[in-house]
């Protein structure tokens, strides 16, 4: 199905988050405010708060610490590459952290392909939803964010997984 960006904008613990959709519902991506490489309302695209219903319901609760998985219809564009590291990103689970290494031998890259993993997972157009935060240095160390260091301490702090004992 094709047609006009879909979008919705709500309110988070992180700030407004500007969901957009493709016609039939699935998710296309969610950023906030001052993410790097964030999307803005372009021009021709739709409101439409009735299409993310179940993205916003589900949104709340995993801010409210009620929800661990999300179950929504996700559709993000990207290089057959990108797609590969953005689906390992979901084998991660609530409440734990991997390096980027790691992401780079569960998708098969080498070694010397971890730069590039580095940044699929920094183009992931799903924030919070594809647990790009969840991505940490082999050191422990936070490292980058697209939208922002502050934002993915937060997020790792709500799931009870930010690395020794970082505040």
């Amino acid at each position: 199905m094709t047609g006009p960006i879909r979008y919705t904008e709500t309110p988070s613990p992180l700030g407004t988050l500007l969901l957009t959709a493709d016609p039939d519902g699935a998710l296309t991506s969610l950023s906030v405010p001052g993410q790097k490489g964030g999307r803005s309302v372009g021009d021709g695209w739709v409101r439409d708060p009735a299409l993310f219903r179940d993205a916003e319901e589900q949104l709340a609760a995993y801010f409210a610490g009620d929800l661990k998985e999300f179950r929504l219809p996700l559709r993000p564009h990207g290089t057959a590459f990108r797609q590969r590291v953005w689906d390992a990103l979901d084998a991660v689970p609530y409440g734990a952290t991997t390096t980027y290494g790691e992401i780079a031998a569960r998708v098969g890259a080498s070694r010397a392909a971890v730069r590039a993993v580095g940044g699929a997972i920094g183009a992931n157009p799903l924030l919070v939803l594809r647990p790009c935060h969840r991505v940490i240095g082999a050191n422990g160390s936070l490292t980058g964010y697209a939208g922002g260091l502050d934002r993915k301490q937060r997020l790792l702090a709500l799931e009870g997984s930010l690395p020794g004992g970082m505040i």
